[in-house]
């Protein structure tokens, strides 16, 4: 008797070649169900409808096809069980040898524009998970394929081994199910508690939920980790590719551990500068601004993110937030870079990028958005948190200072706080003309985070601005920045000694503003 295939697919790609092959090479009957039997039907291959295989119809508008016992003993049956061969016989049920599906497309539904829980819950698929779990767990038996990547190989080691692959082959095939039906439940679990919570607290702060998941599916195995004797990996959040992974690299070398860890710090910098406002740039080196500039045009802000610490740049990451022009590709090749991101690049620019063939270029047209929780691992297990993605404008602060800014001087100081932002704790910056130009980061204590900031920034300290991503314990620092000819202090705030900075900013004759929010990077 021929070998019993059950194919039911949302996903058609190689559907007929795969079912071709398996009634042609392999003596295969195929039993099918809803539009793979149709697909299959129309190219003119044999298909047996589960409503025919099983005796009973489709029902509950196609919510119920496969639920059936001669579906499930089929495929969890084990032939080699006398009980087992029993059941079969008694039921007329025969054993399934493949098992071919993949599931409704939940994830790409929910992506698209304007789509509701009703149509969501829909696009929850029950019997294909079903099916793929049976197979796999009767991956003794019976081999399971969830992919149309796994057609190939499959028919290559089935009509190498009289039609039945070796067992290694359909464990390896189990492990890829489970995991399959493991990022398609975690999918809908996201899914239903995120819209469950914006539907209890629209207007609160996203809670995090009782159970929590991290899934992924593997993009790219990378040479090493951070350092050459580790091994690391890149998955994919997801079955639509986003953020990184839908990136386009245009040229250079394949990304590292270590640019791409780079790059997302990158690009957090960069989302605090929307394409419709001044043209930004930011060079960043070990996740760290070396420099972040805005200006008129966008190879100027480049050029003057570079200028505040050239001597780090070099090597370093370059985010733009506006497509890259020639005159900005032209500098972007004065010196080895290795990565740089923008949101779209001109083709005159792209022709001046190629001469750097190493320097990898990469094209992400949403550069704003980003993961709404950040995760860290702990032995034991990991901690969650909503991501720091706060917007704040100068209206919400709260000047305690008898100087006050003028409008062009709080717009700088507001440049200076979204930059202090994204520099590892404790952070100091020192700007002046929308241009970093000293940065203290992840200092062990923020006297010599401002040290290390105004030693940076040298003889350009006069007039400039300072910011502090946390508050100020004493004024010691307010009169060394004072000292070094600071004009103006951005910082939280909050501190029980609050009055002595304001005390210590009005006796020099120093704006003083406090942001009423930390933004601690640790």
């Amino acid at each position: 008797m021929p070998r019993l295939a059950l194919l039911s697919v949302s996903n058609k790609n190689g559907l007929v070649e795969l079912a071709r092959s398996l009634t042609q090479d392999l003596d295969f009957e195929i039993v099918s169900s809803g539009g793979t039997a149709k697909a299959l039907i129309e190219a003119d291959i044999p298909v047996i409808k589960v409503s025919e295989y099983t005796g009973s119809p489709e029902i509950l508008g196609g919510r119920v096809k496969t639920l059936h016992p001669k579906v499930h003993g089929g495929i969890l049956a084990r032939p080699d069980q006398a009980a087992d061969e029993k059941d079969l016989t008694d039921n007329g049920i025969r054993p399934f040898d493949l098992v071919v599906v993949n599931l409704y497309p939940f994830e790409q539904t929910i992506s698209k524009a304007g789509v509701g829980l009703a149509e969501a819950i829909e696009n929850i698929d029950i019997g294909g998970p079903t099916m793929i779990r049976a197979a796999a767990k009767n991956h003794q038996y019976v081999t399971v394929l969830c992919d149309p990547n796994q057609y190939d190989d499959y028919l290559v080691v089935a009509k190498a081994n009289q039609g039945v692959p070796p067992l290694a082959f359909r464990a390896s095939c189990a492990q890829q199910a489970f995991w399959h039906t493991a990022n398609y439940d975690c999918a809908i679990a996201q899914y239903l508690t995120q819209t469950q919570t914006l539907a209890d607290q629209p207007n609160e702060s996203v809670a995090l939920p009782v159970n929590y998941a991290i899934n992924g599916q593997l993009k790219q195995t990378l040479r090493y980790g951070e350092n050459p004797h580790q091994a690391a990996s890149w998955y994919q959040s997801g079955a639509i590719a986003s953020g990184w992974a839908a990136a386009q690299q245009l040229q250079g070398k394949a990304l590292s551990y270590n640019n791409l860890v780079d790059l997302e710090a990158a690009r957090r910098i960069i989302a605090e500068f929307p394409s419709d406002g001044q043209p930004a740039a930011a060079v960043l080196k070990h996740t760290n601004p070396c420099g972040v500039a805005i200006s008129n045009s966008l190879s100027s802000a480049y050029r003057q993110a570079f200028d505040a610490d050239s001597t780090s740049a070099f090597g370093g990451i370059v985010a733009l937030n506006q497509p890259i022009d020639k005159a900005t590709a032209e500098a972007l090749t004065g010196t080895f870079l290795e990565c740089v991101v923008a949101p779209g690049c001109h083709e005159d620019a792209k022709a001046v990028l190629s001469q750097k063939k190493n320097l990898r270029v990469l094209v992400l047209p949403d550069l704003i958005s980003g993961p709404s929780q950040t995760v860290n691992v702990i032995a034991g297990g990991f901690l969650s948190q909503t991501a720091d993605n706060l917007r704040q404008d100068a209206s919400q602060w709260t000047i305690p200072s008898e100087l006050k800014p003028t409008e062009a001087e709080l717009a700088e100081m507001l440049f200076a706080w979204r930059v202090v932002k994204h520099v590892k704790s404790n952070a100091i910056l020192v700007v002046r003309d929308n241009q970093t130009l000293g940065v203290g980061a992840g200092q062990m204590n923020r006297v010599g985070a401002v040290k290390i900031a105004l030693e940076q920034a040298g003889a350009k300290t006069q007039g400039a601005i300072l910011a502090s991503d946390g508050f100020f314990p004493f004024d010691d620092s307010v009169r060394t920045a004072a000292a070094a000819g600071i004009k103006a202090i951005v910082q939280p705030g909050g501190s029980i000694r609050d009055e002595d900075s304001i005390k210590a900013a009005n006796e020099l004759g120093l704006i003083m503003a406090f942001t009423g929010t930390r933004h601690f990077l640790h």
